[in-house]
């Protein structure tokens, strides 16, 4: 099973490189790099979380993306618009338990500290905050759907 901190290492190092792709599998399980043509670094912290989230279903994987997901593409302008991205690949979670609310919702205010979401990657709860004071204008992902590195996921208008 891989730590966090090799996960960071790992993504540290592909960004430092010519390397465009890297794949590793150990144990079972498999983690995937992948570098678009260019790389943004993105610090997540990970305080320590108090719970666990346990998917309401384990029947199959969420593809990648969905019609609905396809369907909610913003068809406005959304250049002056942040777009707050994935820093890794893995599950996007909006609330921190399947009883608990959502985070965030369209339309609410969020500052640099706000948490978002949660990004499963290989068991853990990796919390994003927003990095941006502003309003969610828009979520471009649903609850468990797999996300990219780099994939956008909500969209907010800077005050």
């Amino acid at each position: 099973m891989f730590k966090l901190s090799e996960i960071k290492e790992l993504i540290k190092l592909v960004d430092q490189t010519t390397v465009h792709e890297l794949e590793i599998e150990n144990e079972g399980m498999r983690l995937s790099i992948r570098k678009p043509g260019r790389t943004e670094v993105v610090n997540v912290q990970t305080p320590h979380l108090t719970h666990t989230y346990l998917p309401q279903a384990a029947s199959a994987p969420a593809p990648a993306v969905s019609a609905s997901a396809e369907a909610k593409a913003p068809a406005a302008d959304t250049s002056n618009l942040h777009r707050i991205v994935s820093p890794m690949v893995g599950t996007f979670y909006r609330a921190p338990s399947p009883d608990a609310p959502n985070f965030v919702n369209a339309g609410d205010r969020v500052n640099d500290k706000s948490v978002v979401c949660i990004l499963e990657a290989m068991k853990l709860m990796n919390p994003l905050e927003a990095e941006v004071k502003g309003e969610i204008v828009d979520i471009l992902v649903e609850n468990g759907q797999l996300v990219e590195f780099g994939q956008p996921l909500f969209l907010v208008k800077p005050e």
